[in-house]
């Protein structure tokens, strides 16, 4: 069991690594894409660490401070909503489905690798 200041701290850490990764990908990817491949790859990853036989402190650190300050729903619903509120429904829907299916399809993916490796 991790203390819980011990605990915090690593997800502090953890999310400040992945917020800087977050921007990173901002920077190199425009717009919706970027939107998507940080949600797949954060989900992909967190697949993985739930099957992964890591300690609680990388546990912590990793899917609870990386993955959770590296994706973004917050960025996903701005993106969905402002796109349907341009008239543009149709890409809104599209953006939205494809989200969900590529973070579902990594989470899957992460877990399923995770599970033959380990």
């Amino acid at each position: 069991m991790t203390d819980p200041l011990v605990a915090a701290l690593l997800v502090g850490v953890g999310g400040a690594f992945g917020a800087t990764a977050r921007h990173a990908v901002g920077l190199a990817v425009d717009g919706r894409e970027a939107i998507v491949i940080v949600n797949a790859a954060g989900s992909f990853v967190l697949g993985w660490l739930l099957v992964a036989p890591v300690g609680s402190a990388l546990a912590i650190a990793a899917a609870i401070g990386f993955c959770g300050a590296f994706t973004t729903f917050s960025s996903f619903a701005v993106e969905t909503v402002s796109t349907a509120e341009d008239g543009q429904a149709g890409v809104a829907v599209g953006f939205a489905l494809a989200n969900l299916v590529a973070a579902f399809l990594a989470f899957f993916l992460g877990s399923a690798l995770a599970t033959a490796v380990w």
